[in-house]
């Protein structure tokens, strides 16, 4: 057989049926809720509002966001998709048809609201990569998944502040609700699979919290919540960093070139033939997050010196998101796809803010070491455990296809690596005479 290239790990994941339409779909979602922030902020300023005051609207939807995810999850595992789809999208329209002529205290309080049942895109999209891809699959899958997001802030954002700045926030904002009820209709409409084929019948009702909300899946989430809160303390640094140089006209071109090296990452994780922990790859974006604040003299060299960075983003998200995919039971999934929602919402809205703390405090250097820095330390105090748990796993699956029972420990027990018992030995029939 000749020798596997980079793209067949893709075609095979794109010839599962469904899969092509759900990126489709999740690409024109995404760009939408990609603006949402910016187009927030720009509105509140029209208002004669300043930037704590938008600050405090973004932060009203970020912790909205952050509690609804599960709950909106849990609302999948136990009635489905098709009512939690039309639970947020009539909100998504009354909160974006109302918002742009709310005043400002009434607005704040909305704001919450809004972000508590606001369309999931992102939960939803990765666990139906869960239910429509084999485990085997799913690194390129979600590797997609996490270009297809790189390609929507690229696009959203920017669609935004052009729409803003050309007509009016007003115009904008509706703009942006518009295309967020849309996406729920869409999402509607093609009504993807939350449970596997196989997994319909496996559980019926979900299981106790307590029984799969493991310290192992915390350890995980933890990770998550980590990577962005380094990929949100950067996105200020690089502003500030320019900005405090004389060359804040070159903050776009620094920040497209971030995300096209996000893309190559991406690219060439989904294409890797074994899997790379999610937690190593946290550290390592923290770690190399470190210095960049170094090259704070040109635009150029700052862009490239956030190459290593860029290259780790996206496949540190992917990996995360497989990684609780495989951990999950499919009953559960749609709480803890929300509670991977969460736990990235909850490292974007202490990234930035902690970036901005240092930089006022010291200099827009510092922004990359303090966001780095304690972004590694989080992954690195839950790596030592899964290391542990992945040569557990590793061990029993060398058994199973040894086919051998484990040995007896002295106590007389005879368990494999994780703690469980073999299964018993099926009792030999004495021949009988015939």
């Amino acid at each position: 057989m000749g020798r596997r290239t980079a793209l067949e790990p893709y075609r095979e994941a794109l010839a599962l049926p469904g899969l092509r339409p759900l990126l489709l779909v999740a690409i024109l979602a995404r760009v939408p809720v990609a603006a949402t922030a910016v187009v927030m902020t720009l509105h509140v300023l029209d208002l004669g509002r300043g930037y704590f005051a938008a600050g405090l609207v973004g932060a009203a939807m970020t912790v909205g966001a952050a509690f609804g995810a599960p709950l909106l999850g849990r609302l999948v595992d136990r009635r489905g998709l098709r009512p939690m789809l039309l639970l947020t999208t009539v909100v998504e329209a009354v909160f974006w048809g109302t918002a742009p002529v709310l005043p400002y205290p009434v607005l704040l309080g909305a704001a919450f609201v809004g972000g508590l049942l606001t369309l999931p895109v992102f939960s939803v999209i990765r666990q139906s990569i869960a239910a429509l891809v084999p485990p085997t699959q799913r690194r390129p899958a979600y590797a997609l998944d996490s270009m297809s997001v790189e390609l929507s802030f690229m696009v959203g954002p920017a669609a935004a502040v052009a729409l803003a700045t050309g007509a009016s926030p007003t115009l904008a904002m509706y703009a942006v609700g518009g295309g967020i009820v849309l996406a729920g209709l869409a999402l509607l409409a093609l009504d993807p699979p939350t449970r596997g084929r196989n997994e319909e019948t496996t559980t019926v009702r979900p299981l106790p919290r307590r029984q799969w909300l493991t310290p192992r899946l915390i350890g995980l989430l933890a990770g998550g919540a980590a990577g962005t809160l380094v990929i949100a303390g950067t996105d200020v640094a690089v502003v500030a960093v320019l900005r405090d140089a004389g060359q804040v006209d070159w903050t776009g071109m620094v920040l497209a070139l971030w995300a096209a090296y996000s893309l190559v990452g991406g690219f060439t994780y989904g294409a890797l033939s074994r899997p790379v922990p999610s937690l190593g790859l946290a550290v390592m974006l923290g770690l190399v997050t470190v210095p960049v604040g170094l090259a704070s003299g040109q635009w150029w060299l700052l862009a490239l010196v956030l190459l290593p960075s860029g290259a780790l983003t996206a496949p540190t998200i992917a990996a995360t998101a497989d990684a609780v995919s495989r951990l999950a039971p499919a009953s559960v999934r749609g709480e803890a796809m929300g509670l991977h929602g969460s736990a990235m919402t909850v490292g974007l809205a202490l990234g930035a803010p902690l970036a901005g703390a240092v930089i006022d405090a010291s200099a827009p250097a510092w922004g990359f070491a303090a966001t780095g820095l304690l972004g590694a330390l989080i992954a690195l105090a839950v790596l030592p455990a899964e290391l542990r748990h992945r040569r557990s796993d590793a061990a029993v699956v060398a058994t199973r296809r040894s086919g051998r029972v484990p040995r007896p420990r002295g106590d007389g027990s005879s368990r494999f690596p994780d703690g469980r018992r073999p299964p018993p030995r099926p009792a030999r029939r004495r021949a009988t005479p015939g």
